[in-house]
């Protein structure tokens, strides 16, 4: 039943996508789904709540950064906070430490 639910509401944000655009085209959601994967590795694989504040934060600084850098530069802050949250927090922001064995 998840699977059923899950592929309408894809194929429904699919419609509503082509519609706005006018065109359907295979790579239309790759930056959305990298920028998802950074915010869910970010707040750490098994944290929910983790993901979606760190994807607020995600979004908050891409905004600002247009401040400062070309918004066509924008999509590197993802990339930057990828590298250091796996440089300085290998399991998250909001991810459960392992016990060492």
């Amino acid at each position: 039943m998840t699977f059923v639910v899950g592929s309408m509401m894809g194929a429904a944000a699919g419609i509503l996508t082509g519609l706005y655009y006018g065109a359907i085209f295979p790579a239309m959601g790759f930056v959305p789904g990298i920028k998802a994967f950074v915010a869910m590795v970010m707040g750490g694989l098994s944290s929910i709540p983790g993901a979606v504040i760190c994807a607020l934060i995600l979004g908050i600084s891409e905004s600002m950064a247009t401040t400062f850098v070309s918004s066509g530069w924008s999509d590197m802050v993802a990339y930057g906070f990828l590298i250091l949250t796996l440089i300085f927090f290998p399991n998250g922001l909001f991810g459960a430490r392992r016990e060492r064995v």
